[in-house]
């Protein structure tokens, strides 16, 4: 540090103070130091703080020498150190800024952009005020710089100053901020990171009187009540109808979820988790999870488990983990609402997904401290929104795309008879495919504007994310939209910015085949049941997605008709599900049949699959499979279960594999096994196994840690005569449990189990 001129407080001849930073660039320097700066001024760590008053002349340079940010100033306040507080406060001072020069301030107004404001809000231009003798004061005036969150680790300086970041809680109003400004203590090493969830879901020992509906989204999630007769969502502690599904790590080394975490989304997308829904209950080895992991700017690792996990710092959570912070959020907003506890919910998932993925979410809401009720399709809620106490008699498709996934699902309403005939859907199509598409059009206008590839770094992307989603949902409601992001990237040491304007027609073309995807889902969900768009009465559209003018119009093209606007595209899920959770205990209640989304079957030696559960057999059911011996003296079995339509097991996904294990030693065929598979009305999968002979039960355990690329190597290079004996075995259904097609009071009959 260079310090020139007079020295006494409140001089007119400026303190000059040189900065020497760490950081070798521009961005990481803008990326790393937002913590200490603002429009209004910057903090600066120094062990020889000037009194509040002193005039400074300052200029911050980098490793390399470059100045960043430079210009004159007025100390504001300064203290000293002090190691016995809680946290240890630094010694420092806050300069106010006087005067910048233009490239100062450019630089300044990257770091806001970095730090993200809210989106659509307009930043107002930065005034320098004129440089005037300050006094020096008795005491330090009301503080004048705004507080700063906390967004990353102190960077480390050269000399004897260095920048620290301030607390996160604002200070008081006329308050000295040097109360609110302290220190986190540097530790040679980062601490383990409290998840503070259990190691296994709970077992809830007293349930809540109440029961809410919640829809885990991709990029939202609400929880609603039925109250007085009538359901509504509830808001979030921001007063927002939805909690954004986002867990983040900040810089204090905690935990942030919904619209804390999505704060930081911009700045430090690396500790930023969304779009989990996506992943939770899949194995990381899959194809799936690794096209994936290319996708996201944080890192996708392995659970111990072998399923798809995350890194934050140096701490790795399970996607179950993931949805159970989002859960607990939701269920802490709701309790908070309603002023009571509440551990009872019912969770919707899409109708897609496969049984693996509906065990996560289950055992997610277990680990938020949730009795989870019931877990429930996302288009079958939709349903029950729409018809809950109209008393309908009519065949509706539930259209539902939402930000990560898309579902198909007609069913039959009669009365309080909720019947699901078929189903289908794409788990990889939501509103951020949408989004990538406009993605790579800016991409590709930033090339034509600057005459070179982007070469921005993860947050510059970020907020390019960002932009699109924005662009995406203006253009509902206008023409056009115009896209400014200064200071996105650096060419020949100079800041570029991107400013483009995109109208609905651009977009419409760039998205168009995306919706041809959804419609084509359609077609197959109508098709697997013999029927045309003209047998459809009404066309639900669901989702936040469906908001979107293309949608809505290709899907009335397709079926010949007006879509219904009776259901909110983002509140029908959860509204639907509250209603199933208020129904829960009523002889009266509703009445759900919904249906098997994919086939379940068996791999076969050569990795071809036996078909054991078809797609769209109504739920309940259970199926039984008769197997015999191959060999002489065989004691155990495997027996592969995948979940898909493809003949090939390779292209199903992987459920598990299923141990059969302690069967009595005989000759080859003769010792017999009935399998049987039960799925619940959640469409999880039971599987027994009983040895006919003696009638003893044979131990089964499904393993799902195997990496799917081990068992199909392993199917294939099987011979013909080393799996399940197939050629005399078949499958039949064995004591199916009747289904009630209509009437009320069936539901505990119907299911087993209090469940409404």
């Amino acid at each position: 540090m260079t310090d020139s001129g007079d020295k006494r407080g409140g001089d007119r001849t400026p303190v000059g103070l040189l900065v020497r930073l760490s950081y070798g660039s521009v961005d990481e320097f803008v990326d790393r130091f937002a913590t200490n700066l603002s429009r209004g001024g910057v903090f600066i760590r120094t062990r020889s703080p000037r009194p509040p008053g002193t005039q400074v002349a300052f200029e911050l340079k980098l490793a390399s020498g470059e100045t960043v940010v430079k210009g004159l100033g007025t100390v504001l306040w300064s203290r000293a150190e002090d190691l016995h507080s809680n946290p240890p406060i630094a010694p420092g001072m806050g300069v106010q800024f006087n005067d910048l020069d233009e490239a100062s301030r450019a630089i300044i107004e990257r770091v806001m952009e970095r730090r993200g404001a809210a989106p659509g809000v307009a930043r107002p231009a930065p005034v320098a005020p004129r440089l005037e003798r300050v006094p020096t004061p008795t005491r330090a005036p009301p503080p004048q710089i705004p507080a700063i969150p906390t967004l990353a680790p102190a960077p480390t300086l050269t000399p004897l100053i260095a920048a620290t970041p301030p607390s996160s809680s604002p200070p008081p109003a006329q308050a000295d901020l040097s109360s609110a400004l302290r220190v986190e203590q540097l530790q040679a090493a980062t601490p383990r990171l409290d998840v503070g969830l259990p190691a296994e879901p709970v077992k809830v020992t007293r349930p809540s009187r109440l029961v809410i509906g919640i829809d885990l989204g991709t990029t939202n999630s609400c929880a609603a009540i039925v109250k007085d007769g009538k359901p509504y969502v509830i808001p979030s502690r921001e007063g927002h109808a939805t909690v954004p599904s986002i867990v983040a790590l900040n810089t204090r080394h905690r935990l942030v979820v919904g619209h804390n975490a999505r704060g930081q989304a911009l700045t430090n997308p690396r500790q930023t988790v969304f779009g989990g829904k996506r992943l939770v209950g899949r194995p990381y080895d899959s194809e799936v999870v690794q096209d994936l992991a290319t996708r996201f700017p944080y890192e996708i690792t392995s659970a111990e488990d072998g399923t798809a996990a995350v890194r934050l710092s140096n701490e790795v959570l399970t996607l179950e983990q993931v949805s159970a912070l989002i859960l607990r959020e939701v269920k802490e907003v709701a309790q908070n609402h309603l002023g009571e506890e509440v551990n009872r919910a019912v969770i919707t998932v899409p109708a897609y997904y496969n049984e693996r993925q509906r065990a996560a979410v289950r055992n997610a809401g277990g680990l938020a401290g949730l009795q989870v009720e019931r877990i429930l399709n996302e288009p079958t809620a939709a349903a029950l929104a729409f018809a809950y106490g109209r008393h309908v008699n009519q065949r509706v498709l539930v259209y539902d795309l939402g930000g990560g996934t898309f579902d198909a699902s007609i069913l039959e309403l009669n009365d309080n008879v909720y019947e699901v005939v078929s189903t289908g859907g794409d788990t990889f199509l939501g509103g951020v495919d949408f989004d990538n598409r406009i993605v790579e059009r800016l991409l590709q206008l930033y090339q034509e504007q600057v005459g070179a590839p982007f070469d921005g770094d993860r947050v510059a992307l970020s907020r390019l994310v960002d932009a699109a989603e924005r662009a995406k949902c203006a253009l509902s409601e206008r023409s056009e939209f115009p896209v400014q992001l200064p200071f996105l990237a650096m060419k020949d040491g100079k800041p570029v910015t991107l400013d483009v304007t995109l109208t609905r027609d651009d977009v419409a073309r760039l998205v168009e085949p995306l919706v041809d995807r959804s419609l084509e889902v359609c077609r197959e969900v109508l098709a697997a049941k013999g029927l045309a768009p003209a047998d459809v009465s009404e066309v639900l559209l669901v989702g936040g997605q469906s908001r979107m003018p293309l949608v809505r119009q290709k899907v009335e093209a397709f079926f010949g008709r007006q879509a219904s606007r009776a259901v909110h595209p983002d509140e029908a899920v959860a509204i639907g599900a509250a209603l199933l959770a208020h129904s829960l205990g009523n002889s009266e209640g509703l009445v759900l049949i919904d249906v098997l989304p994919m086939s379940i079957a068996v791999g076969l030696p050569g990795g071809s699959v036996k078909k054991i559960l078809e797609r769209n057999t109504p739920l309940p059911a259970r199926r039984q499979y008769g197997l015999s011996t191959t060999r002489d003296g065989q004691t155990e079995f495997e027996l592969v279960v995948v979940q898909g339509e493809s003949p090939r097991a390779s292209e199903c996904e992987l459920l598990g594999t299923v141990k059969l294990a302690g069967l009595p030693a005989g000759p080859r065929g003769m010792v017999k096994i009935s399998v049987t598979f039960e799925l619940g009305a959640e469409c999880l999968l039971t599987v027994t196994a009983r040895e006919l002979s003696t009638g003893r039960q044979v131990r089964t355990v499904l393993d799902t840690r195997e990496r799917p690329s081990d068992v199909q190597r392993r199917l294939e290079e099987s011979a013909p005569d080393a799996g399940p004996n197939l050629r005399t075995g078949k499958v039949r259904a064995v004591t199916d449990v009747p289904v009630a097609r209509r009437g009320a009071g069936f539901w505990g009959r119907l299911f087993g189990r209090r469940e409404g």
